[in-house]
C-alpha cells in the first residue's frame, strides 16, 4: 500500500504528458501555429484540458506526498489514485464536450481535498509532537 503515492505520481507524469500530446496532436491537426492558443474549438477543449490538469497538478502532488510522509501512505494512494481516474474522466469527457467535465472534475476535487485533510492532519501531529 506505501507504493501507491508513487504509483499515482507516476500515472500523474503519465497523465501530464497524454494532455501534451493530445494537445499537440489537435495543434498540428487543425493549423493552429505556435505561439497560438485559440483557433479551432476542439483545439481549444484539448488546450484547456493540458492547462487545467497541470494547475491541478501542482497542487495534488504535495498534497499527495504530504498526506503519505506523515502518516497517511496507503490512503493517500487510494485517494491519489482516485484522484487520476477522475481527472482522466474529466480530460475523456472535456475533450468530447466541455458541458460533461463536471463529474470527472467532481471525482477530482473531492479525492484532492481528502488527500488536503490528511496532509494537514499529519503536519499538525508533527508539529505538535515536536
Amino acid at each position: 500500500m506505501h507504493q501507491l503515492p508513487a504509483l499515482a505520481t507516476l500515472l500523474t507524469v503519465l497523465l501530464l504528458f497524454l494532455t501534451a500530446a493530445v494537445t499537440g496532436r489537435a495543434r498540428g491537426k487543425y493549423g493552429i501555429k505556435a505561439p497560438a492558443t485559440s483557433g479551432h474549438p476542439a483545439f481549444e477543449r484539448a488546450y484547456r484540458v493540458q492547462m487545467n490538469t497541470i494547475e491541478a497538478s501542482v497542487m495534488f502532488l504535495p498534497a499527495l506526498w504530504l498526506a503519505a510522509s506523515y502518516g497517511f501512505g496507503g490512503w493517500a494512494g487510494i485517494a491519489g489514485l482516485v484522484w487520476i481516474a477522475g481527472r482522466t474522466w474529466y480530460a475523456v469527457a472535456y475533450w468530447g464536450d466541455a458541458a460533461k467535465r463536471g463529474p470527472g472534475f467532481a471525482v477530482g476535487m473531492l479525492a484532492f481535498l481528502v488527500l488536503l485533510v490528511m496532509a494537514a492532519i499529519g503536519v499538525v501531529r508533527a508539529l505538535l509532537a515536536a
